[in-house]
């Protein structure tokens, strides 16, 4: 952590009795920059993060100097450099960045290299809580059985893992069935402000942190400046390759008031989702502040930081306060971080008092919190936001467009009837049911105040006489066993078994699409009728066929109301005046009459929620069970290949790479691979749920003797890129509009004159997207994506841009590209390009049968610069247009033209050596 000290900011802090060094941002303002003090506390963390690493190659003084002097209404172009104080991975995006790391030491070792340059230079920090899948719900067991069946299914990938621990510095892996990896880095790994010895001297700084999933945000809510990346950034994070990123424009949300009774964290985060999608602030760095402040516990203000990449923004940040110490200190952090979190954000004029001036951002928006009502979000987006008394209303509006082909005529939302118990006949299942209610996800397990809440709506319910509706799959995945620590002591735990919340796990389960199948009468149901059923889940992501491939409307509201549609069986229920059944009197019962009060959920949480459980948990995370302890784990510091292996395999990103980069070329004859309309998300894309038996993935499984019912799911299977590769744009619900009427990875094969030889199809034909992306590959012809807006967004998944890569693809032209996906294209070599303002391809009149060329790319192409595409249709006849490429910094392109950041790091590390 070498530093020029140009400013002379290098200082002495004492904490506790003792001295620790800083950089001091009050010294530079002393030291003649008088607007630090004003701004805004992220970019203050980026600034102190300049100051420690100034070393003239990566931080210049021009790079402290543009962020000491940044202007909040002028537009800025100015790049520099951002290193995390750790890196933090969940296992589907840890176990391929394991991968990478252990092909990345056999691609150092084939350059005359030193193996052991390939380790991590900072703490990594893995939490498995992908893996565990809804099998069993609703009964006693359903935890051990299902835990059982997540070991049985992802033994290779734990031993791997467990292979990595040992042979990587810095590398530690919180085992399965502890937690989620957000919930777990608030309530345990989060320092929020770093100590470490260099030189012999301890020097403190803030907790910095990027992460393999966008909900690393969540931390934000503590006071941590960090943020979802690609695996492969991450991985270049690991080895002391610092991201490039544009100095930020920073929108503050100026809060007031507070939210009024029955509304929850869960409402509030809806709200501000749909506010900044509406206002646009992808890119941007969100920073909360206001009087309303004081009204937002951590547990909500974490809510807010966990949705940020729903409402596109790249951070959303709270500042430390008194409210950060007490939650340091309920969840058990030792006194002498709480002290040095306090003395560090004081003296670094970081820590806000109720006098603290507002800081000066790029602009201000506001939210008056008493406006806040109960809200859903759905059926398909995050940021849709709907009313609780509209939701049924919106839900017959929305139909039309879900249904498919059912049989026997038009589709409309039947009307819901109020019962208290109800026979268990599928036949009754009608457009609207609610089949998947699901208290899941860190984005609402982690606050007491929603947890408790119900397990008291539960309580309430289950004194009255009312149950759950038989065709509702009912699940709860905590993610901290501190959860259930304080259900249990609250005596909330026997209510929720009750009514079939039983917990199931500590993962992501149904939010990340392990929501297990529908049983089999209830699924056949739905199929045999055409029917558009629901889910209602605490979640953040509710993405077409992300949730369940059987279910196609998704809701994403508060633990208590998932409850209350649980009870009533049906989004068709307008939960504000209709009755969610009868009382064992016959009498009608309400949501309003099951609410706890205000008064109701304080005490309880008081009595319930206790440091010592926090302590208690967190005491031995690292240990595992017993099955985690025996695991057969591989020797060596470089891992030996399994060639027979059907979840872990050497990728060929690497493969065949020389010390020099590949020479740049203008790309020609390019074919449409997939030409795509809106919102696609990483999950079009790159799907993590279950792997059906006709996909290409499948057949490949079939083929290496994998039976259908040890799939497991593409996120499981990410360590393989031959699963993965065919799984890519295999989401069953994506619509490519070269082959119209279909749903799922199919395309139109179109082979050019010079393409055409033995077996391939002469006239264009319809085929999978692998097995046309097989057949281009053979004939070297290079592909291209066309697709809308927000292309890209949702989960920070770096298989979306290498399956794509692995496709042929070599270009994406979009109309706009969320943050992570367009990084991940551009570290992966694939070309990101984005039209002009105005344009689009149906306003091109590109069909997507044309031959397409980029021109510019050999020996023009600069940052954020023009490229030009050539367009030639069948009949010979050529359109031009100039797209804008959106590769943002000349860092990020100088990783492009080594073909990837992956290669780029391999050829420095070997140059070191």
């Amino acid at each position: 952590m070498p530093t020029l000290n140009s400013f002379g900011t290098r200082s002495d802090l004492r904490v506790g009795g003792q001295s620790v060094e800083i950089y001091s941002l009050p010294a530079l303002e002393r030291a003649g920059f008088a607007g630090v003090s004003r701004l805004p506390y992220s970019m203050k963390i980026l600034l102190e993060n300049l100051l420690r690493r100034e070393d003239n190659a990566f931080v210049k003084t021009d790079d402290i100097r543009a962020v000491a002097e940044w202007n909040a209404t002028a537009a800025l172009e100015k790049e520099i450099s951002f290193m995390p104080a750790r890196v933090l991975l969940q296992d589907f995006t840890g176990v391929p960045c394991v991968v990478d790391l252990a092909a990345m030491r056999d691609a150092v070792v084939a350059l005359n290299g030193d193996a052991t340059r390939v380790n991590p230079l900072q703490p990594v920090e893995l939490v498995i809580d992908h893996s565990v899948q809804v099998d069993y719900f609703g009964r006693p067991d359903a935890f051990a059985l299902n835990a059982e069946l997540e070991f049985s299914r992802n033994r290779e990938r734990y031993a791997f893992l467990r292979w990595g621990q040992r042979a990587f510095n810095n590398f530690a892996a919180v085992p399965p069935d502890t937690g989620i990896v957000h919930q777990v880095n608030i309530e345990h790994l989060a320092r929020v402000v770093f100590s470490a010895t260099v030189d012999g001297r301890t020097v403190a700084y803030p907790d910095t942190v990027v992460g393999t999933d966008s909900h690393t945000t969540m931390v934000n809510g503590l006071g941590v400046v960090g943020w979802g990346v690609g695996g492969i950034e991450a991985e270049a994070a690991m080895l002391g390759q610092p991201s490039s990123m544009l100095i930020p424009k920073v929108i503050g949300v100026r809060l007031t008031g507070a939210m009024p009774r029955g509304a929850t964290a869960t409402d509030l985060v809806l709200t501000i989702t749909e506010m900044l999608r509406k206002k646009g602030v992808v890119g941007t760095f969100v920073e909360f502040f206001g009087e309303g402040l004081g009204a937002l516990t951590i547990a909500d203000r974490a809510t807010l930081g966990n949705m940020c990449p729903e409402y596109g923004a790249t951070v959303a940040i709270f500042p430390i306060d008194d409210m950060t110490l007490d939650y340091l200190r309920l969840t058990g952090r030792s006194a002498e971080q709480v002290t040095l979190v306090e003395e560090y954000a004081k003296a670094q004029g970081l820590f806000r008092t109720a006098s603290t001036p507002d800081a000066i951002y790029s602009e201000v928006v506001s939210l008056d919190m008493t406006t806040v009502e109960p809200s859903l979000a759905g059926p398909k987006r995050p940021q849709d936001r709907v009313s609780l008394k509209k939701a049924k209303s919106a839900f017959a509006l929305a139909l039309p467009g879900m249904q498919v082909a059912p049989k026997g005529g038009t589709a409309t939302a039947k009307a819901a009837t109020a019962v208290a118990v109800a026979d268990p006949v599928v036949d009754a299942l009608d457009h609207g049911a609610v089949v998947i209610a699901a208290i899941t996800s860190c984005t609402n397990t982690s606050n007491p105040s929603v947890m408790i809440g119900a397990g008291l709506v539960a309580k309430k319910a289950v004194e009255k006489g009312l149950i759950r509706q038989p065709w509702v799959k009912s699940s709860l995945a905590p993610g901290s066993k501190v959860v259930t620590e304080y259900l249990n002591a609250a005596g909330l735990t026997p209510y929720l078994d009750q009514l079939g919340f039983n917990l199931v796990g500590y993962g992501c389960t149904t939010c990340i699409g392990n929501s297990g199948p529908l049983p089999d009468e209830v699924a056949a149901t739905i199929r045999e009728k055409g029917l558009v059923v629901a889910s209602v889940l605490s979640g953040n992501r509710n993405f077409e066929g992300r949730i369940q491939q059987d279910v196609r409307a998704n809701y994403l509201a508060s633990p208590p109301l998932v409850v209350a549609y649980a009870l009533a069986g049906w989004i068709t229920k307008d939960l504000t005046t209709e009755p969610l059944g009868n009382d064992t009197a016959g009498q009608p019962v309400y949501l309003r009459d099951i609410w706890p009060t205000e008064q109701e959920l304080q005490e309880t949480m008081l009595k319930a929620v206790t440091s010592e459980m926090f302590r208690r948990t967190y005491a031995d995370v690292y240990r595992g069970d017993e099955r985690w302890q025996n695991l057969q784990v591989p020797e060596g510091s470089r891992f030996t290949w399994d060639p027979d292996s059907t979840y872990i395999r050497k990728p060929t990103f690497l493969e065949g790479m020389t010390m020099t980069p590949p020479v740049a070329r203008d790309i020609t004859g390019m074919r449409v691979l997939a030409l795509l309309g809106d919102s696609v998300t990483t999950d079009h894309i790159s799907p993590a749920g279950s792997i059906k038996v006709d996909s290409p993935a499948g057949k490949y499984l079939i083929e290496k003797g994998v039976k259908p019912a040890d799939f497991n799911s593409y996120g499981a299977r990410r360590g393989n890129h031959e699963v993965m590769v065919r799984g890519t744009f295999a989401n069953t619900r994506l619509r490519n509009q070269l082959a119209p009427g279909t749903e799922g990875g199919w395309t139109l094969y179109q082979a050019g004159p010079e393409e055409r030889r033995e077996g391939v199809p002469a006239e264009p034909v319809q085929m999978s997207i692998y097995d046309a992306s097989v057949q281009y590959i053979a004939a070297g012809v290079p592909l291209l994506v066309i697709a809308g807006k927000e292309y890209g967004s949702g989960s920070s998944r770096d298989w979306a841009a290498k399956g794509t890569q692995l496709l042929g693809v070599k270009a994406v032209i979009a109309e706009s590209f969320e943050r992570i996906h367009r990084s991940n294209l551009t570290n992966m070599g694939v070309l990101p390009l984005q039209f002009k303002a105005g344009e689009t391809a149906a306003s091109l009149k590109l069909t997507g049968t044309e031959a397409f060329s980029l021109i510019g790319v050999a020996d023009t192409l600069v940052a954020r610069g023009d490229v030009r595409v050539v367009a030639r249709a069948a009949d010979g006849s050529t359109k031009e247009f100039t797209v804008t490429c959106r590769i943002d910094t000349p860092e990020e392109l100088v990783a492009f033209r080594h073909g990837g950041i992956l290669p780029y790091v391999v050829r420095q590390l070997v140059a070191r050596t």
